[in-house]
């Protein structure tokens, strides 16, 4: 450890002190995980008002967005789980076969032990006190590690964490960018990341090499697909609402639009007209609004100003927007139409307010198009008629809502994660609490049993017990 700049060693030292502590005792019991969830509840009630300053000053996020998609979020999370941690917590009664007679089994759900949550900017104070909430019904001690880039709400949540919980309990971690790359390589027990595929994929080879198990909660090009006969109004007003949120800096947010051909340009100009109903009338009410934040830095600007100039340039059309200010990191809604999936726009998640619409001229055949792609962390189908939607929900995706955006994330009886490239696992509610627990198989043996009749030496006794079973187990 000596050896060591002073950051990781801090940050070893942190993960030493609860590994430690993990190994001392028991599992505490579920009284005491719901008294420490309802002493984050109380530390997170008395900082509203820091925890909405703190996200405004990182990017201007407005407060009702941080009241509805940061605090009351995490709350609801957080009751949910104080509310049935005591049936999850329960030992589990299954079924027994024939072939272990007198024998009773059960699962009994353990903590994994020290998890390390990897949280990311875009919403800093939820994706980092949502697996705080998991964690901590399972009965494992964590480390919190929360975005550099936004600092203010970083404070927010160590202060949050320091008043909540006893230091060989849970710890807030800082430190740059490499803290995290570091943290990931230490042996934690199990590692919840949020954020990029490409720095997942270098999360997971990290843990293979400790063989921690991971949640990885990731992202993609999350479509919006109208069938037809769609609502356009109806539509419009749902993902224009979807793709607002946070600035479009949403994992989930609608990332692209999939309509029918002849409704395009009716689609762009009813959501050209959502934007305007709810972030100003002219260009320059838009830019002043205090109600849509600024995207997180200068890097993020160039990429996606980039993406949409390109996309422009190859005969794409501006049909709503693409006012931009780079001193302030601020970019105005904006609707491109006239797109297909060789745009630039296409190629990458967008996370950010520009919104293509891609026309089709055969449902069928797109629906067949998006199953060769990288599968979606959501998927949002808008139509009138049955077969169509059910064909729609029918490609895969990590979560879908239907007629609306965004909604099917903050149901907590509903498991939230990704598929393939966007994301491995799930959590929120009992899903969360699954995923954060061993699940430990028991057997409790009565006096008799059939397993005697299998020692060795074996001989036609043997043979028969094997025989009886494959009829028992077969039954």
């Amino acid at each position: 450890m000596k050896d060591l700049p002073a950051d990781d060693a801090a940050l070893l030292d942190c993960f030493e002190r609860l590994r430690d502590a993990a190994r001392r005792g028991p599992a505490w019991p579920v009284r005491e995980r719901r008294a420490q969830l309802a002493a984050l509840e109380r530390a997170i009630v008395r900082r509203r008002t820091m925890i909405r300053q703190a996200l405004w000053n990182d990017f201007r996020k407005p407060a009702i967005e941080v009241d509805a998609t940061e605090i009351v979020t995490t709350l609801s999370e957080l009751r949910y789980a104080r509310k049935h941690l005591r049936a999850w917590a329960a030992p589990e009664a299954v079924e027994t076969p024939p072939a272990l007679f007198g024998a009773r089994s059960e699962i009994r759900r353990e903590p994994k032990g020290v998890v390390l949550i990897v949280a990311p900017w875009n919403y800093p104070f939820q994706l980092a006190l949502a697996p705080l909430v998991a964690a901590i019904a399972a009965g494992n001690r964590a480390l919190v590690r929360p975005s550099e880039k936004t600092p203010h709400t970083r404070a927010v949540i160590a202060e949050i964490i320091a008043e909540a919980f006893d230091p060989d309990a849970v710890a807030c971690a800082g430190g740059e960018a490499a803290a995290a790359a570091y943290l990931t390589a230490l042996p934690f027990d199990h590692i919840f990341f949020t954020g990029s595929t490409a720095v997942g994929r270098r999360v997971m080879s990290a843990a293979a090499q400790t063989l921690a198990s991971t949640t990885l909660e990731l992202g993609g090009k999350s479509p919006a697909i109208l069938a037809p006969g769609a609502d356009l109004a109806h539509a419009a007003a749902k993902i224009a609402w979807g793709k607002g949120v946070n600035g479009g800096q949403t994992c989930i947010a609608p990332d692209y639009v999939l309509a029918p051909r002849e409704s395009v340009d009716a689609l762009a100009a009813a959501l050209g007209a959502r934007f305007a109903a709810m972030y100003g009338a002219s260009a320059a009410e838009r830019a002043k609004s205090p109600d849509f934040c600024r995207l997180i830095d200068g890097a993020a600007f160039a990429r996606i100003t980039g993406l949409l100039d390109a996309t422009l340039a190859g005969g794409a059309r501006l049909a709503f927007g693409g006012g931009r200010d780079a001193a302030t990191r601020y970019l105005e809604p904006t609707v491109v139409s006239g797109v297909d999936f060789d745009a630039p726009l296409m190629r990458e998640e967008i996370f950010g307010p520009v919104l293509p619409i891609v026309g089709y001229d055969d449902l069928d055949a797109e629906l067949a198009r998006l199953r060769t792609l990288p599968k979606p962390l959501a998927l949002y189908a808008f139509g009138p008629g049955d077969r169509e939607l059910e064909a729609i929900l029918a490609v895969p995706a990590g979560g879908v809502t239907v007629n609306d955006t965004l909604l099917h994330f903050v149901n907590p009886a509903l498991p939230f994660g990704g598929i393939g490239a966007s994301g491995s696992g799930a959590y929120h509610g009992r899903t969360g609490f699954g995923a954060l627990s061993h699940e430990k198989a028991v057997v409790r043996m009565g006096p008799l049993g059939t397993v005697p009749a299998l020692y060795p030496p074996f001989g036609a006794r043997a043979r028969a017990a094997v025989t009886l079973l494959e009829r028992v187990f077969s039954r």
